[in-house]
């Protein structure tokens, strides 16, 4: 469900994010922990200047508001991690984020790989520690954490690519915004159920947890 976040200088082409990961195919839905930012009105328009930039690019599938995220963290499977257990898991993170202080967070500028364009999030330090505290919460519920604790860089994808082709045009594209960059208060994590039937990242919320605070509510 992440990104490949290789260097640019490294990308001799583009190519298709939509292949089916182990365990995905039409109709699977997943747990996953997100961060979202449809009540970021700053990230919203950043966002809608890429799109503009890059609506003449072939290849590429841009990501609407309602669906720009920052990965944090997959819990499972719905057919492999019970209601019970994600609303056991829910009640842990309010716990453990409870500890973790709401940050500001910088996005930018936008960086190409070869499945997706991407703003990556500083400081990723912060992210890392919200991640590190559902991952915690996730091990008091659950016999094993999916995913490497290592090798997560966090980033905000503007667009995914849907063929194989050469970079070039989308770093073109790129090149007006390449000093521009958002800026956004992260007070809390959202557990969605989420899928990609229709070639995006949709989903469901499930449960949302404030950092540093008492949980506003449970599912």
């Amino acid at each position: 469900m992440t990104d490949d976040n290789s260097k640019t200088a490294e990308l001799p082409e583009m190519t298709d994010h939509w292949w089916w990961r182990p365990g995905w195919q039409p109709g699977t839905r997943c747990y996953a922990w997100h961060l979202t930012f449809q009540s970021s009105p700053e990230v919203l328009r950043f966002a809608a200047e890429h799109r503009a930039a890059l609506a003449e690019v072939p290849g590429l599938d841009l990501i609407p508001d309602p669906w720009l995220h920052l990965t944090m963290q997959g819990l499972g499977f719905t057919t492999e991690v019970g209601e019970d257990d994600a609303r056991a898991v829910v009640r842990a993170a309010a716990r453990t984020l409870a500890t973790v202080p709401p940050f500001t967070m910088t996005l930018g500028p936008a960086i190409v790989v070869p499945e997706a364009l991407l703003l990556p999030a500083e400081p990723a330090d912060a992210v890392r520690q919200v991640r590190g505290a559902i991952r915690a919460a996730i091990a008091h519920v659950r016999p094993e954490v999916p995913e490497s604790a290592d090798g997560f860089h966090p980033h905000v994808s503007v667009a995914y690519s849907n063929a194989v082709g050469p970079a070039a045009p989308a770093l073109r594209a790129l090149e007006p915004l390449a000093d521009r960059r958002a800026v956004v208060r992260v007070a809390g994590a959202e557990l969605i159920v989420l899928h990609r039937d229709r070639r995006m990242y949709e989903w469901e919320t499930f449960a949302s947890v404030p950092l540093g605070s008492v949980p506003l509510g449970r599912p």
